[in-house]
């Protein structure tokens, strides 16, 4: 495993960055109705998981890098309420939705992760 120097180079930013551009793919067949509402509401909300993480990742304080990474994990079951109710409103279909509700299932163990190694981490300083 390589250096990590920077919030790019953290898998879970990867994927939840990879989250992102696949909400934005999907909500961008959402009915144009929705453009002020569910598409604007989902997409800051997947935006915000990979920006926490990226932000949190330069605090100095452990307190700190757990509170972007609080605001991460809430991000992302709001991303998940909303895909939900893109599907139930047939805006997308069972497979897209268990496609991305994967890959939400990913970043919310990899966020799990990297916030047990940060604790461990500035348990040794």
């Amino acid at each position: 495993m390589g250096t990590i120097v920077a919030f790019r180079d953290l898998i879970v930013w990867q994927k939840s960055h990879q989250l992102v551009l696949n909400i934005y793919r999907i909500t961008s067949k959402f009915p144009k109705e929705e453009t002020y509402s569910l598409t604007n509401q989902i997409r800051r909300a997947s935006v915000s998981v990979p920006a926490n993480i990226a932000e949190g990742f330069i605090k100095k304080t452990l307190p700190n890098k757990l509170n972007f990474i609080s605001h991460s994990e809430g991000s992302l079951e709001e991303v998940r309420y909303y895909l939900i109710l893109a599907k139930d409103l047939e805006y997308i279909d069972l497979d897209e939705y268990l496609k991305i509700e994967t890959i939400c299932e990913e970043v919310s163990k990899l966020i799990n992760g990297y916030s047990k190694s940060i604790k461990i981490y500035h348990k040794s300083e």
